[in-house]
């Protein structure tokens, strides 16, 4: 089931990426006069087809990782005299470097639609509350205390997690100060810490922004109370209802929901008594926790039920609401500055500050997606702008066969005078292929080994 809902995610995340950057070729080409032979989305086998009053194809095909937008191209076949005047090949440089642009321009106008779309409707954060911090740990170094809010990095405003996420991560391979702004619940004035960092994150597989600076987000503390079931469970089979709070294991008395998972995960396919509470009534339940092999091969016990999330103190609750002005505003600037990210962390994987297995294929992407919509629409939404981003910038890049190739191109021409070479542009082509090709097998590569 759960690969079912992955692919779905998949095919919906791509199909409005690939429409919203075939649409922005399609519409700035029919703007500059070109005959739009085709818009496909996806390659392959056209599942469906249907043609307009102009003569152009539209088609949805069968395998939905890509797109295209065909256009009248004397460079591709022969062209009637009468339609020679709406061929491609026959515009000004500078209409050509538009229809190329069109497409990533798209998908970043698709990314200030959806944090639009967030800040007009509003959501509620909670606010980067600091839970603990390890002692001689680069946070507890610059004073950073249990309790504190994060309220800026490097001048940043960071009313959630996610803003504080982003800011370090900005600085990823990087020897260098982040300033954190900070308010304890208990104190009235604010305090400006200074966290010293070498070669932060560099290297690490997964970075953990948090855990390396020696922090843990605070969280209400989870009670023994299930709040799901997996089908066919251990949990299931023991008759274990959403609502059931845990007392006891084996005699002993539990209180909290880590103390639970420790000692299911102590007990990897032994029989164990569990004492519930249920509707009032304590009632004893006999249950075999199934083995879940760890990633250094030891053994863990777990029943297949989730937790029942506690509601967060409102006072601890940060409200992103504003009005449809202002959050245009806002929405191009997050799309600014996560473009910037993305360009940044391309450059430092360059350079070797960042390691490459950060790149993410389509599997990644599929399992994202799907994790994303079932956390809600919001998730989603910022997911699906994130992407897009990536995909405009991925897009924009001077590599023959992406649009930047093109678009380096046509800056040649226009500085030149006359168009770059047949033989260079095929030649150049085949080293974008390769180079794109082998960028797409190590995301894939990647993807294979964080499964």
């Amino acid at each position: 089931m759960d690969f079912i809902h992955n692919i779905l995610a998949l095919i919906i995340t791509l199909g409005i990426l690939i429409t919203f950057h075939e649409f922005g070729h399609f519409w700035v080409a029919r703007r500059c006069g070109v005959k739009v032979l085709r818009f496909s989305v996806g390659f392959g086998k056209p599942l469906f087809s249907w043609h307009d009053k102009q003569g152009t194809e539209y088609v949805i095909a069968a395998l939905p990782l890509g797109g295209y937008v065909k256009m009248l191209d004397e460079r591709e076949g022969k062209v009637p005299e009468e339609l020679a005047d709406q061929s491609f090949n026959r515009k000004s440089v500078g209409q050509r470097f538009a229809i190329v642009a069109a497409g990533p321009l798209a998908n970043f106008l698709l990314a200030i639609l959806a944090y639009w779309l967030i800040f007009v409707i509003g959501t509620q954060v909670p606010a980067p509350l600091v839970g603990k911090v390890e002692s001689g740990s680069p946070a507890a170094l610059a004073g950073l205390k249990q309790g504190d809010e994060i309220l800026s990095v490097d001048g940043s405003n960071t009313p959630s997690w996610q803003e504080v996420g982003l800011g370090l991560l900005s600085r990823m391979g990087e020897t260098t100060h982040i300033t954190l702004n900070v308010q304890n619940e208990q104190d009235s004035y604010q305090r400006e810490l200074n966290l010293t960092l070498t070669n932060f994150l560099a290297n690490q597989e997964q970075p953990d922004p948090f855990g390396s600076l020696g922090i843990s987000p605070w969280r209400p503390e989870l009670a023994p109370v299930l709040g799901s079931i997996q089908a066919s469970s251990a949990a299931q089979a023991a008759g274990l209802q959403p609502g059931d709070k845990v007392v006891g294991v084996n005699n002993l008395a539990i209180s909290s929901w880590a103390a639970l998972v420790k000692e299911l995960q102590a007990n990897p396919n032994k029989l164990i008594n569990l004492t519930i509470e249920r509707e009032g009534q304590r009632l004893p339940i006999a249950i075999t926790p199934g083995v879940r092999v760890q990633d250094d091969g030891s053994e863990v016990g777990f029943i297949g039920a989730g937790v029942e999330v506690p509601e967060w103190p409102a006072e601890l609750l940060r409200e992103q609401r504003f009005g449809p002005v202002d959050s245009l505003v806002r929405a191009s600037q997050k799309t600014v500055e996560m473009s910037w990210l993305t360009l940044n962390s391309i450059g430092k994987m360059v350079t070797g500050l960042i390691s490459p297995t950060n790149l993410s294929g389509p599997i990644t992407i599929a399992r994202v997606a799907s994790d994303s919509a079932r956390s809600g629409w919001e998730s989603f939404i910022s997911f699906l702008a994130y992407v897009s981003i990536s995909l405009g910038i991925l897009n924009l890049l001077p590599i023959p066969v992406l649009d930047g190739g093109h678009l380096l191109f046509y800056a040649v021409e226009a500085i030149r005078g006359k168009p770059v070479t047949e033989a260079v542009q095929e030649a150049a082509t085949r080293v974008g292929v390769l180079m794109l090709g082998s960028l797409m097998l190590l995301a894939f590569y990647f993807d294979l080994m964080r499964l």
